[in-house]
């Protein structure tokens, strides 16, 4: 029986070098919310597809978007507790 030949996986290219996006603004909310997870986490470059310089660029624009107020810090509320506190 032969073995079938491995397929390489397909390299992910980044989206902002493909589109020329030179400059990452922190007040382009609609860009930086494709980079941030359903609980406001700042994906990795494993799953966002970036490159080094693009991802450390996103990050601080993250960052100086959620300073401004622009983006939350996180999705998740305060948690409501089912029991009764002591006192």
């Amino acid at each position: 029986m032969r073995k079938r030949p491995e397929r390489e996986p397909k390299k992910k290219v980044c989206m902002l070098c493909r589109d020329k996006a030179w400059d990452i603004d922190y007040k382009d909310t609609g860009l930086l919310r494709r980079f941030l997870s359903d609980r406001g986490k700042i994906r990795s470059r494993r799953i966002s597809g970036n490159c080094r310089q693009h991802q450390r660029d996103v990050a601080v624009a993250v960052k100086n978007a959620r300073e401004v107020a622009l983006l939350p810090y996180s999705s998740v509320g305060p948690q409501k507790s089912g029991g009764s506190r002591r006192t």
